[in-house]
């Protein structure tokens, strides 16, 4: 357990020291809260914990829906794109032709230059050594949960002010 700790420890530190990118999303983000606008979080796998988060959690975001595919969305609107890797792609693609400001957090190595705002989390390989020679336990989720809650506090900081 303790091996776990400190893996723990040493991903939120790495994740922690990306503030300049996690200090933008959290600038686009609070675009939509201060206007009229919503923050639709398009969320793939796993990742979908920071929905329910940002939905049913105790901190929840203000100004937060889940996005659905086809729903019209205004100039004051902004996405969010949680994907493992490439799952986002897609969309992607169509919200910046579409002129659709939206940030992206990816949880393994990804590059994407579209987004307004981009995030990769790189977690690539698990945390522990397996009992055959690889490495298990990839906290997806639980990275990405941290950026959410990092996030959010710098929104309700930049609400605040």
């Amino acid at each position: 357990m303790k091996i776990l700790s400190t893996q723990l420890t040493g991903l939120f530190l790495r994740l922690g020291a990306k503030e300049e990118a996690i200090e933008d999303i959290a600038r686009l983000l609070a675009q939509a809260a201060i206007g009229e606008g919503r923050i639709h979080l398009a969320a793939f796998g796993e990742l979908e914990a920071v929905t329910a988060a940002a939905l049913y959690g105790r901190d929840t975001l203000s100004a937060a829906v889940r996005y659905e595919p086809g729903t019209e969305l205004s100039s004051a609107d902004r996405v969010w794109i949680l994907a493992q890797k490439d799952e986002g792609d897609v969309l992607a693609q169509k919200l910046a032709e579409s002129g659709v400001p939206f940030a992206m957090l990816t949880a393994e190595s990804h590059d994407n230059d579209l987004p307004y705002a981009f995030l990769s989390m790189a977690i690539d390989t698990g945390l522990l050594p397996g009992d055959e020679g690889g490495r298990i336990m990839i906290p997806h989720a639980l990275g990405a949960l941290y950026v959410y809650h990092a996030v959010k506090l710098t929104i309700d900081e930049m609400l605040g002010e």
